[in-house]
């Protein structure tokens, strides 16, 4: 039996082992191949050298503050009070975009992250579920943590989960980019 085609590559490892940098490479790369690209990042919010918080930034610009220390949630996670009216107001709408122009060409929905905030709204969890059946193609980091959703989107036959370490970050856009290179005409990758 052929094995599963690749249509997902999912990023995962601790906090700050630079998933959120190898995003940040591919997407360039990916836009000068002709790709369209939909989705969102969630840099922090320093001031000085203490984090405040992350915003939940579109890559067409449009930014809105995720989660900060002065937000009183609910939701909490950890020090930070949960935005979950931004997310449901930005990120879902832009996956929702993402899983519409993967029908018109060779588009990525890249979300960074599907973590414990995002994963906060209901919503955002339906839309991520949407996207990996759709046939859009996901580039995501994801968080190691267990979460039933989280565990089951990297249990995904369609997925490659790929662990970010000191050691393979550097090579890992260059990897991606000849991965998503390689689409057939359904617009699914082959395996790796």
């Amino acid at each position: 039996m052929e094995a599963p085609q690749t249509r997902h590559i999912l990023l995962t490892g601790p906090p700050g082992c630079g998933k959120s940098t190898v995003l940040s490479a591919v997407v360039p790369q990916l836009r000068a191949a002709g790709w369209s690209a939909f989705g969102f990042w969630t840099p922090e919010i320093r001031r000085g050298r203490r984090r405040e918080g992350f915003a939940l930034e579109l890559l067409d610009g449009q930014r809105e503050v995720l989660a900060s220390r002065d937000h009183p949630g609910p939701p909490r996670v950890g020090r930070y009070g949960v935005r979950v009216e931004a997310v449901e107001r930005l990120a879902v709408p832009e996956i929702e975009r993402g899983i519409a122009a993967a029908g018109e060409g060779r588009a990525v929905l890249v979300m960074d992250e599907i973590g414990k905030m995002e994963l906060c709204s209901q919503a955002f969890q339906r839309a991520v579920l949407a996207a990996f059946d759709s046939g859009a193609c996901v580039l995501a980091t994801i968080m190691a943590a267990p979460h039933p959703l989280a565990d089951a989107i990297k249990s995904r036959a369609d997925a490659l989960l790929l662990t970010v370490t000191p050691s393979n970050r550097t090579a890992l856009p260059q990897r991606i980019v000849q991965a998503l290179s390689r689409n057939d005409e359904r617009g699914r990758t082959r395996p790796l």
